[in-house]
């Protein structure tokens, strides 16, 4: 890897991928920023929270997350990270996504970014350093999606909602105490999560629980606490939950992604 490559050297190569190495401590937080080409951030160790106005993306070991060029976003981190981010011109491929999302990453996608971090940000064309990056794009576009993503709603009642149930998200809540927060019916509200999220009130509760936990789990707190921390009232019944949804145990599945 270069000795002084920057952020900025990346997004000015003359290349249409550059690759970047930087390590981020726990409880780091990168404030909101934009950038001109698309990123693939990826995450060897330790979880990232990225956020955006259309919602936050959770990104345990051995995931990334695809950011749109353009596109404001911030971090979080939790546990060491050592973070590795692959710019991609716009122009480079059609094939890779339009849309923010968490992807799985494969032993070999992970060593091909790695790999990418070493090579110039000036590559000969033609040789084995553009086949290295045409294979990450490759990787990239065949890349299972995940569905890591606590999406965030438009109408500015709702938005204060989630907040409030981002922020503690062991708050016993029902469907009818929220509406009448906001002086409509029930109903109305649960129109309102499926007409602006997509999933009932519900799921998206559950979702969003389950996301959070995973930054707490991966700093290693208990499965106890972290269950009592996020509105279950058992290890046990948080662990059910984990499993149906991700198809293994919370440990199981930070030992899997070590």
């Amino acid at each position: 890897m270069d000795k002084l490559r920057r952020l900025e050297d990346c997004e000015a190569s003359p290349r249409p991928v550059a690759a970047f190495a930087s390590d981020h401590p726990d409880g780091e937080h990168i404030a909101p920023h934009r950038h001109g080409r698309a990123q693939l951030i990826h995450t060897l160790g330790g979880v990232m929270t990225v956020t955006s106005p259309d919602g936050s993306w959770i990104v345990p070991p051995g995931r990334a997350v695809w950011m749109p060029p353009a596109q404001d976003h911030a971090i979080r981190i939790a546990g060491d990270v050592p973070m590795r981010t692959v710019f991609v011109r716009e122009d480079a491929r059609p094939d890779l996504p339009q849309a923010c999302e968490v992807i799985e990453v494969s032993p070999f996608l992970r060593e091909a970014i790695v790999a990418a971090t070493r090579i110039p940000l000036d590559y000969a064309i033609g040789g084995r350093d553009e086949r290295v990056m045409e294979l990450i794009l490759d990787e990239i576009a065949a890349a299972p999606r995940l569905h890591l993503h606590v999406p965030m709603p438009r109408d500015q009642r709702l938005v204060r909602l989630c907040q409030r149930l981002i922020a503690d998200p062991a708050r016993p809540v029902t469907l009818e105490a929220l509406a009448q927060e906001i002086h409509v019916s029930s109903r109305t509200l649960a129109r309102m999560f499926h007409r602006e999220l997509g999933m009932s009130f519900g799921d998206w509760v559950r979702r969003m629980r389950l996301l959070l936990s995973l930054p707490r789990l991966a700093a290693g707190v208990s499965v106890l606490a972290v269950a009592l921390e996020h509105g279950y009232d058992s290890p046990s019944a948080f662990t059910a939950m984990f499993r149906r949804t991700m198809g293994v145990s919370p440990r199981a599945y930070l030992e899997n992604r070590a």
